[in-house]
């Protein structure tokens, strides 16, 4: 059998990049992998040293490509992370308004044709401009990127980000495609198509893929072997079967369980409430020069109602919540009143947020300030991207009881930046909730968190929710995230 990948006592150099154990592995062409384990437990770590990102003491990987006439590893292997979905190209610059700024977007910004022509650049079909545009029309067909293609990537939504990304890595024809939690943000019609193109891909052509999945669910019909892993030890690999009869019930602990109990006994409800609507809009429309993105929109949620927002990619949900929590500049411009108050009738942005805890995709994509975690943690009672005010003793010992529910309580003085993306995301819920919001705002809350970890934030949010007066609105792809909680649900249908 050809051993594509070929790694014997490999142990990166780097103390921060090495796992627990050297790494003895071989993958052999046919078959196609899920990397699997905990949030934290070493996934991306393994991955980056499976594609030679890192130096090993010793051998570097060995590998072979062949049929590929291609001989490097980066002409043969694309790599796509967790934080892409996210916009890793213009993490740098992103803010956490830019998406909807629209009149700030300067010439430069790339469109989803320009970074799909750059793809193109460097691939065996660059120097023929016949092949190209076969290469670049098969591209656009297979991922239904028609109406994207003169879209600003920073306007995004994460599900058309994630998927451009994935276009953009299989142009050319790669050998081995790796993709980190490939099925995040994702609808149910794209997550179903993309599943069953990777698995025909599979077999229709020299494509080996290799999946880093954090929900058991996701992994794919096509997948033959399981990597798992935890503590940043990799177990050896083995069949879908035999892992799947082994998988053990992700159960909460007791420790967890009583955790939650005290945050139904304990935290204070939310008494404070000026008007029986947290929301009102009334023939609210959002356009992009020609884009219309939300069209007359009547909706009203009032206090203690528990909302599920839907939805297909690019139908305007994040939108939509954008102008709940003042972040989009046409929310002046609409009719939407909000805890009582009509928008524009002199309260400030902060008047607004200090009512609302909030985590989504672009909250994720614009927090890269390598800041302690129980600092991150306490910019949720100031409603900042970093930490500009000291809090109090008494704030940061909320904090770190938020960090203890949330499982991170050990993690308060480690750096953000240095934590997995699933740990990020348990940092930043635990922002969200830190102030004991009126309003909760929850867009995609569980990305690329593992099953127990899914467990334990559920179980938090279902707790909260029975707080007086406590309002939420949900935002998933996936049913069986759904809080009980949950009684009403608003459908945003993407308009063409």
């Amino acid at each position: 059998m050809q051993v594509t990948i070929s790694i014997k006592n490999g142990i990166a150099r780097l103390p921060e990049w090495q796992l627990a154990q050297p790494v003895n592995l071989e993958l052999l062409a046919g078959e196609h992998i899920a990397i699997v384990g905990p949030n934290g437990s070493g996934k991306t770590k393994l991955a980056e040293i499976l594609i030679g990102k890192h130096p090993l003491f010793g051998d570097y990987p060995k590998y072979d490509f062949s049929p590929s006439e291609c001989t490097l590893a980066s002409e043969n292997i694309r790599y796509i992370t967790f934080k892409d979905c996210y916009g890793a190209d213009n993490d740098r610059t992103y803010y956490l308004q830019q998406r909807w700024n629209q009149q700030e977007i300067d010439e430069e910004t790339p469109t989803v044709r320009d970074k799909l022509e750059e793809a193109l650049l460097g691939t065996p079909h660059s120097q023929d401009p016949e092949r190209r545009r076969e290469e670049f029309d098969r591209i656009v067909k297979t991922f239904q990127l028609y109406d994207l293609l003169d879209k600003y990537i920073i306007l995004l939504s994460s599900g058309e980000l994630r998927r451009m990304k994935i276009a953009c890595s299989l142009v050319g024809r790669p050998r081995i495609l790796m993709i980190d939690n490939p099925f995040v943000g994702l609808d149910v019609e794209t997550r179903h198509n993309l599943s069953n193109f990777l698995g025909e891909l599979a077999v229709k052509q020299d494509l080996q893929l290799i999946m880093i999945l954090s929900r058991e669910n996701d992994i794919p019909a096509f997948i033959t072997h399981i990597i798992p892993m935890e503590n940043c030890r990799l177990s050896r690999k083995m069949s879908v079967e035999e892992y799947l009869a082994g998988k053990k019930n992700e159960a909460l602990s007791e420790e967890e369980r009583r955790g939650t109990d005290q945050l139904i006994n304990t935290l204070p409800s939310s008494d404070w409430v000026d008007s029986e609507e947290i929301i009102r809009m009334e023939n609210v429309n959002v356009c992009y020069g020609d884009r219309t993105i939300i069209k007359d929109l009547n909706w009203q949620v009032k206090v203690g109602e528990k909302w599920a927002l839907r939805g297909q990619n690019g139908s305007g949900k994040s939108t939509l919540l954008s102008l709940i929590c003042a972040d989009n500049p046409q929310a002046y411009a609409c009719n939407i009143s909000l805890f009582g108050h009509r928008r524009g009738t002199g309260e400030s942005i902060w008047d607004i947020k200090k009512h609302i805890g909030y985590v989504s995709p672009e909250m994720h994509r614009a927090y890269k300030k390598n800041l302690p975690v129980i600092q991150v943690v306490a910019s949720g009672l100031k409603d900042s991207i970093g930490l500009y005010a000291k809090p109090t003793e008494k704030e940061y010992a909320t904090c770190e009881w938020w960090l203890s529910l949330f499982g991170m309580g050990e993690m308060s003085e480690r750096g953000y930046l240095t934590l997995s993306e699933g740990e990020q995301r348990m940092v930043l819920l635990a922002r969200a909730f830190v102030k004991n919001p009126l309003l909760l705002i929850l867009d995609e809350p569980f990305h690329g968190l593992d099953d127990h970890n899914r467990a334990l934030v559920g179980h938090i949010i279902e707790a909260f929710c029975q707080r007086k007066n406590k309002t939420l609105l949900f935002v998933t792809h996936y049913d069986d995230e759904l809080p009980a909680s949950v009684s009403k649900q608003l459908t945003l249908i993407k308009n063409n």
